[in-house]
């Protein structure tokens, strides 16, 4: 057997073949194209590229797909209201699987990685942009809109905006006062320029912690407001688990902090989640996509 992956993002696109035993046999990575009949056909090329006809084929991609109309909706490729998926696979003419890259990298770290053998499993992004993905007993938890696991997109909590006087500021999503403004990496950016009056990229902060007491300060921040999103999934999910992936989880320290953060917000004398670090790496996204299609092809086998 063996499956491919791709895994698409902003500006690269990264073809994994994988065999029998989930291992990348091989892979190629060429650029993101920056206009959608191009970017169509990329996809196409690489899925040729992958030589494996009868292989699944799952694509792990930022954004999400509106199950009711097909339509793209998305911020860093230029698909939205396009009907991406549809078109890909006309164009590769074989069937794929097209899966959120936070949900494909919730299924492969549930499956393969930090979280094996756990359940539930919450897997949570903390980058440019903050996503999650749900899996439960092996499988990602999904409903009606799919648009289950952004939960960048919940409103941050009042009593932490008013304590430390954050402002509210309109997100990308159209909303208010999501978290994602506050604790993705713009958003640790955003707390440096209230506290500090400089705007500090998160790996500038990381690395006056500990120097400087107002670095020191945002970063409190910062871990209290991740900490109450972790309360709020703990309330919601009781995952077993959270898995942390993006740039701002490689943060020296970010995991005990983060633990001992949502420990204090937890309900007295109750556990908590085991926050770890994603082990997928570069092939996580692809990984888990690329499973997501194997589960389809095999369900159908048996149909």
């Amino acid at each position: 057997m063996t499956a491919i992956g791709l895994d698409l993002g902003g500006t690269k696109i990264e073809t994994q073949v994988f065999d029998a035993n989930w291992t990348v046999l091989r892979k190629n990575r060429v650029e993101t194209p920056g206009d959608y009949d191009s970017l169509v056909q990329a996809m196409a090329d690489q899925i040729a590229w992958a030589n494996a006809p009868d292989a699944p084929i799952g694509i792990a991609a930022a954004g999400l797909i509106n199950p009711r109309t097909g339509l793209a909706y998305t911020a860093n490729l230029p698909a939205t209201g396009k009907p991406f998926p549809v078109d890909i696979a006309h164009a590769a003419n074989r069937p794929i699987e097209y899966v959120n890259d936070c949900r494909a990298m919730t299924l492969s770290e549930a499956i393969f990685g930090a979280a094996q053998g756990r359940n539930p499993v919450v897997g949570l992004i903390l980058g440019t942009g903050i996503g999650a993905g749900v899996a439960v007993r092996g499988t990602l938890l999904e409903g009606l809109s799919r648009v289950g696991g952004e939960f960048g997109h919940t409103p941050a909590p009042a009593h932490l905006v008013v304590k430390h006087g954050l402002p509210i500021v309109k997100c990308g999503c159209g909303r208010m006062g999501c978290f994602e403004t506050y604790i993705a990496g713009p958003g640790l950016t955003r707390l440096a320029q209230h506290v500090m009056g400089q705007k500090l990229s998160p790996k500038s902060l990381a690395a006056l912690r500990g120097t400087d007491p107002k670095a020191d300060t945002i970063w409190a921040i910062w871990v209290e407001m991740v900490a109450e999103l972790l309360i709020t999934l703990t309330l919601m999910i009781d995952p077993e688990c959270v898995v942390l992936g993006g740039g701002l989880s490689l943060i020296d320290g970010v995991v005990p902090d983060l633990q001992q953060a949502l420990q204090t917000a937890q309900l007295p004398g109750f556990d908590v989640p085991e926050i770890l670090l994603a082990e997928g790496g570069e092939t996580s996204g692809a990984r888990g996509a690329a499973y997501a299609a194997w589960l389809t092809q095999k369900a159908s086998a048996h149909v």
